[in-house]
């Protein structure tokens, strides 16, 4: 499905974010809501090559994954107006061209809203049949991998640990063990490359 086709008609459109959006956007929107949605776990399952690694060495990266019974925290960010086509132009690039991720309406669950109502949003989700899907690995692989990873944007461990940040400040209530296992492992590499120097 093409974002263009989704907001065809549209005044204004939600979009959620799990990975970096939930911390850097970098669109103009209205308002933004956290909360969650289900049916898909959030895994760092997914390689990424520019923005948090190279071809050599490609940082990891979070997609979604389905799985009936999990949900993903995240931020819904809502454009409207202008921001609609200005917002899907800039996640093209990014996440699209640079990323290698497709476009699906899901519903979202705001934080404290009517859990009965949700929101359709646009979400952007990498799968397997990306040349730059990793898959599954254990949590001290992945760790070591993001531990020494660098791409255009920055550091892999940055892209880690602002969203164990956003977690642990906008989500308390929610225990990802997934993400915080990663985050345990990476500190862990780091600790001991720090001590080798």
């Amino acid at each position: 499905m093409k974002p263009q086709d989704i907001i065809a008609g549209k005044a204004s459109l939600w979009i959620f974010g799990y990975g970096s959006l939930v911390w850097k956007p970098d669109f103009k929107y209205r308002r933004s809501e956290v909360g969650y949605i289900q049916g898909y776990k959030r895994r760092f399952w997914h390689g990424d090559n520019f923005h948090r690694g190279n071809d050599e060495l490609p940082g990891r990266v979070v997609t979604l994954i389905e799985d009936d019974d999990a949900s993903t925290w995240g931020v819904a960010f809502e454009v409207t107006g202008s921001q609609v086509e200005e917002s899907l132009k800039y996640l093209n690039v990014r996440e699209t061209v640079c990323g290698g991720y497709a476009t699906k309406m899901v519903d979202f669950y705001p934080e404290g809203g009517d859990a009965k109502t949700p929101v359709q949003a646009l979400v952007y989700i990498a799968t397997s049949d990306n040349p730059l899907f990793l898959g599954p690995a254990s949590p001290e692989e992945i760790g070591a991998q993001i531990a020494v990873c660098r791409g255009k944007t920055g550091h892999n461990l940055e892209y880690l640990l602002r969203l164990t940040e956003f977690m642990r400040s906008s989500c308390p209530q929610v225990e990802d063990h997934h993400l915080f296992s990663i985050e345990a492992a990476a500190l862990t590499v780091v600790s001991y490359l720090l001590a080798a120097q």
